[in-house]
């Protein structure tokens, strides 16, 4: 996979960063990792476990929306349930969530080179 680019950000992504990174779109502080309900089946049949059982262990209702629990692996520092902490990467990743899978181009980073590049080092 080449560059990655997208209309109207004002910087490139480099993937192959993932390799060395160790997952830092994936931890730092408590936040939300949004999941519609086809990810949630994709992401129970993936682990293979009843629906039922996945949202009674990884999920949290915020409102009207999903979000999947965090797991905390430091002070100040959480992480997706399913960021697996030995081989410090995405364990769900084939069916990663869409906020997952659209890292870095996320809109609140549109005009923010700078903070994007904090958390990323495949920024360009």
């Amino acid at each position: 996979m080449g560059i990655m680019k997208e209309e109207g950000y004002p910087f490139a992504f480099d993937p192959k960063a993932c390799e060395s990174c160790e997952g830092e779109c994936c931890r730092g502080e408590s936040g939300y990792i949004w999941v519609k309900y086809p990810e949630i089946v994709a992401i129970s049949q993936y682990i293979d476990i009843e629906l039922e059982n996945f949202a009674k262990i990884y999920l949290k209702k915020v409102g009207h929306r999903y979000s999947l629990v965090e797991k905390q692996i430091a002070q100040d520092d959480y992480a997706c349930i399913f960021f697996d902490t030995t081989k410090m990467r995405c364990s769900i990743y084939p069916v990663r969530p869409l906020q997952c899978r659209t890292f870095p181009f996320w809109q609140q980073f549109k005009n923010s080179k700078d903070e994007v590049k904090k958390e990323c080092p495949g920024i360009i």
